[in-house]
């Protein structure tokens, strides 16, 4: 039995080892992906354009000021994107707590769901160690990722119909603060408070660039860089921003119509995911309400419990494998 545990818990560790190792190249090619959206030519294709910027009306130094300025902001992106601590998932999510408090307020909530699980089902004390540190550890920050997903999709709903509203607003001569305070006021959820946030940061002295970049770090998407981005770009060449808005609103609905289509090509293989995840469950419990004496070994029985968590444990690799495999960034 004891070999039995030693083998299932290498095992796992194997499998987080994977798990990490996929999850940092998957970061990259998205890292890749950021830098090439931002700056619009592949390295290559950036050295060749140089020249050709520099024979506008623009000065070379002015193209080379503003590709510097492209490049430090993708690096601030990636280091905001490769953040996933405690306080920028909050800060993500919207949650304006202190990390004590979140962890205070977490073991609590945790305490209370082990002990009820426990005292209920009477598990052995290596299922209790596993489910105490996944209660503690991994349910507080799973709930934050949740969190800041939805709200991010929920800003990218409205973030296009946002900047065409902008964009009306200052082909009519409004200026873009009253642009973005019209949006603060007009929009509600995500947008008009990350919105408002601009506005009133202005308003106490912050310069407008500043104010949208700090946004980012609420915010850690390549749309709302480019946002920024758009920004700080009008303010120092003095460009039209209703075109610059206009491209980049053109951008962001190609964006999301490329996640739908992805999201309709992949519906197939995430069914099928579900299926394979919830059957083992679905004929457990056909087995328990036919013959409960018969899959009742795995409860009360020590070699049962065993093989029961060797099972869950599997199952949970199996399902997150498939989670990576089925689950596309645009």
């Amino acid at each position: 039995m004891v070999l039995t545990l030693i083998i299932f818990m290498f095992a796992g560790l194997m499998g987080a080892g994977i798990t990490a190792v996929t999850m940092q190249r998957n970061r990259e090619v998205r890292r890749q992906r950021v830098m090439a959206v931002i700056t619009g030519h592949t390295p290559e294709k950036a050295v060749q354009a140089a020249p050709a910027a520099g024979t506008g009306t623009k000065t070379p130094a002015s193209g080379a000021d503003i590709a510097r300025k492209l490049r430090k902001a993708a690096r601030e992106q990636n280091a905001i994107n490769n953040t996933k601590s405690i306080p920028s998932l909050l800060l993500q999510s919207g949650i304006y707590i202190s990390p004590l408090r979140f962890w205070v307020t977490s073991s609590i909530l945790a305490s209370i769901f082990t002990g009820v699980v426990t005292q209920a089902l009477h598990l052995s004390p290596v299922i209790d160690a596993l489910l105490s540190f996944t209660a503690y550890f991994g349910a507080p920050r799973f709930f934050l990722r949740f969190r800041a997903a939805r709200r991010q999709k929920a800003f990218l709903n409205d973030f296009s119909d946002a900047l065409d509203a902008m964009i009306r607003l200052l082909k009519a001569g409004m200026p873009v603060t009253e642009a973005i305070s019209m949006v603060a006021r007009e929009f509600t959820g995500p947008m008009g408070e990350e919105m408002g946030r601009i506005y009133d940061g202005q308003k106490v002295g912050i310069p407008l660039p500043e104010a949208a970049r700090k946004m980012i770090p609420r915010m850690p998407l390549p749309e709302v860089q480019m946002f920024a981005t758009a920004i700080a770009i009008q303010v120092q060449t003095g460009s039209s921003l209703s075109e610059v808005l206009s491209n980049l609103s053109g951008v962001i609905r190609a964006r999301y119509r490329l996640k739908r289509k992805v999201q309709a090509l992949s519906a197939e293989a995430k069914a099928s995911a579900a299926i394979i995840g919830c059957l083992p469950l679905v004929v457990s419990l056909g087995l328990y309400g036919v013959n409960p004496d018969y899959i009742s070994l795995l409860f009360t029985h020590p070699t049962g419990k065993m093989l029961l968590a060797g099972a869950i444990i599997w199952m949970s690799f199996g399902i997150l494998a498939m989670h990576q495999m089925i689950n596309f960034k645009v």
